[in-house]
């Protein structure tokens, strides 16, 4: 029974830290305005426009690629501040924050213009290796947040306890 725990605690934490590592290096991108953030988000923002919604995912936009980030970084440090203070909590909020903005970055690649390959820098196309790196992050969020189901039902427990 032991061993389950600790091995239980060792995937947590090696998926927390997949999450971090693969967040934390896309902030580049989005926050210096790279060729291949540029190319995503003018995609989006003209598909938006399409619908009637311009300016949705531009500089200024509610989903831009400065929101994104941001909420990918608040993501990151709750996954980082739980996993080194060992509080269920906290890792779980970072990902069910994680699990949400990747569930949107994974539509916008399926049901969008946007497409599962996205263009790089050199004017390729990336094979769909940034799609790829966000399903990972959806699995392991998701895998976290399984391990931590006992939690999160009794914390909801808890709350509708009160409400009652």
């Amino acid at each position: 029974m032991q061993q389950d725990s600790r091995t239980k605690k060792i995937t947590i934490a090696l998926l927390s830290i997949y999450v971090i590592v693969i967040f934390v290096q896309s902030l580049f991108f989005k926050f210096t305005d790279s060729v291949e953030t540029q190319y995503i988000f003018r995609t989006l923002d003209a598909w938006g426009a399409s619908l009637g919604f311009p300016g949705l995912f531009a500089h200024k936009g509610i989903f831009s690629q400065y929101v994104v980030g941001t909420t990918e970084l608040i993501a990151s440090a709750l996954l980082l501040v739980g996993l080194l203070s060992g509080k269920s909590l906290i890792r779980v909020m970072g990902a069910a924050v994680s699990l949400g903005v990747i569930s949107g970055a994974i539509f916008f690649h399926l049901f969008t213009p946007l497409g599962v390959q996205v263009l790089n820098a050199d004017g390729t196309k990336d094979g769909g290796e940034l799609f790829a790196l966000a399903c990972g992050v959806w699995v392991s969020s998701a895998i976290i947040l399984l391990f931590h189901r006992g939690f999160i039902l009794e914390t909801l427990s808890k709350f509708s306890k009160r409400g009652s």
